[in-house]
């Protein structure tokens, strides 16, 4: 079988983010995606109306039923819903459930895409400190990187989150509207060795940083080494999202979903 990435991620009625974006992506990357399902949503392309996050045990007892029967080779985890989850989470890796042998993209969640608060900035931030040490790699959005570590600065932020017990940070300005195209920066055990710059294409998407931590995943989970695997997924998310579906082309301000079959077409 497929080497497995085990997700923990929220329903996007849309499509366009959360565990659809993970199932799709991770399958352009050549693995096989479970979902451990932590919230469902009610959102379409452009807003968030609300959630309701699914019980602690319910998350557990799904990621449980997975473990015990695929063979998963890497753990991506998105919309975790609620403290309770993220400290479950920790646990699971601090009991060895999930074993720290294997590579585990952390992608921070805090704000609901397109806005809804998970709860309390701190509180939260406070669990994720907790889960941060079981990270691979960590892929806050610019938001979330400066919440995390307190620094308005990326390049420190990401040094400071790396002294917390983060294996390695994903610096990303896509978040950054004045920055020009956006650049990527990879840190390691903070130290940097890896930049890339991807060309900033017009509008808004919907799930790009769901799309982009699940198909590093997924080459974690293929055996990719994490520079090759950030290398891949800068390649390929350009294209995704160069191809991006435009739900309302006649609002620029819109945003457009991800087309994560870009290179795929019907017979």
């Amino acid at each position: 079988m497929r080497p497995v990435v085990l997700c923990f991620s929220g329903l996007d009625p849309s499509g366009g983010a959360g565990l659809q974006a993970d199932i799709e992506a991770i399958g352009a990357s050549g693995a096989h995606a479970a979902i451990a399902c932590t919230a469902i949503t009610v959102q379409n392309s452009q807003q968030v109306y609300g959630f309701e996050a699914c019980s602690t045990e319910l998350v557990k007892k799904q990621a449980m039923a997975v473990l015990d029967d695929l063979p998963v080779r890497a753990i991506k985890s998105g919309m975790l819903a609620s403290t309770d989850i993220i400290e479950m989470m920790a646990d699971l890796f601090a009991q060895k459930i999930i074993s720290t042998d294997i590579p585990y993209v952390l992608d921070p969640v805090l704000v609901a895409n397109s806005g809804g608060s998970l709860g309390d900035k701190d509180t939260l931030v406070q669990a994720f400190q907790k889960l941060m040490p079981y990270a691979t790699l960590l892929t806050p959005n610019t938001h979330e990187l400066r919440a995390l570590s307190g620094e308005e600065d990326l390049h420190i932020g990401a040094q400071k989150l790396c002294t917390q017990g983060a294996n390695a940070v994903l610096v990303k300005t896509s978040h950054d509207f004045d920055s020009g195209d956006i650049d990527q920066y990879l840190y390691v055990k903070g130290e940097m060795v890896y930049h890339s710059v991807i060309n900033r294409l017009a509008g808004e998407f919907h799930g790009s940083g769901c799309t982009l931590a699940s198909y590093l995943a997924g080459r974690l989970a293929m055996g990719d080494e994490l520079i090759a695997a950030v290398q891949a997924a800068d390649n390929w998310i350009a294209k995704v999202l160069a191809a991006a579906d435009v739900p309302h082309p006649e609002d620029p301000k819109a945003q457009l979903i991800p087309n994560r079959f870009f290179n795929y077409s019907c017979p």
